[in-house]
């Protein structure tokens, strides 16, 4: 008889220890669509970005990346390792965008563990800050920054329970 197993909850504050690193599972093939679409819905009119004509003007002869699109994809990588459980996230930082992210680049992404910390206003929580990379298909770093996130503890996450299916 098969038995019944949870799958990947993510991790709680206990989990984290400081200098762990992540290696996030999920890669993401950047699409015209996604960046059209991402720069669109938050309204940056600047044409590099979604006029191919004009882009391809440009020094890169090509559209860029929409570089928030690059901060909301690797930051919605490192979920499943980092803020699964989170409570809040308390601020990015110092991001960089050493080289160019174009349609068509494959992401994936990173995190070091910087620190962990007990909350001085929560007992539920503690603070987490991580250092995470974002790099293309040939592993040539496209963004950097550190997150602080504020997560929660083991057995103090809402939602852990759910209901059973009604199998008729």
């Amino acid at each position: 008889m098969a038995s019944v197993k949870d799958g990947w909850r993510g991790r709680f504050f206990e989990d984290f220890e400081e200098g762990d690193i992540y290696k996030h599972p999920l890669g993401r093939t950047v699409a015209t669509t996604d960046n059209i679409w991402f720069t669109l819905l938050t309204q940056n009119t600047a044409p590099v970005h979604f006029d191919h004509h004009y882009a391809s003007q440009t020094e890169f002869g090509k559209p860029l990346v929409d570089s928030t699109f690059t901060v909301a994809l690797v930051t919605g990588q490192s979920v499943t390792d980092i803020s699964q459980n989170v409570f809040a996230n308390l601020g990015w930082d110092e991001i960089k965008l050493p080289a160019p992210v174009f349609e068509g680049d494959t992401i994936y992404s990173e995190s070091r563990v910087l620190e962990k910390r007990e909350s001085k206003s929560r007992e539920n929580v503690g603070i987490v800050a991580v250092e995470t990379i974002g790099y293309n298909q040939n592993g040539t770093v496209v963004i950097t920054f550190k997150r602080t996130i504020m997560v929660y503890k083991r057995g103090h996450s809402p939602g852990m329970s759910r209901p059973e299916p009604k199998i008729k």
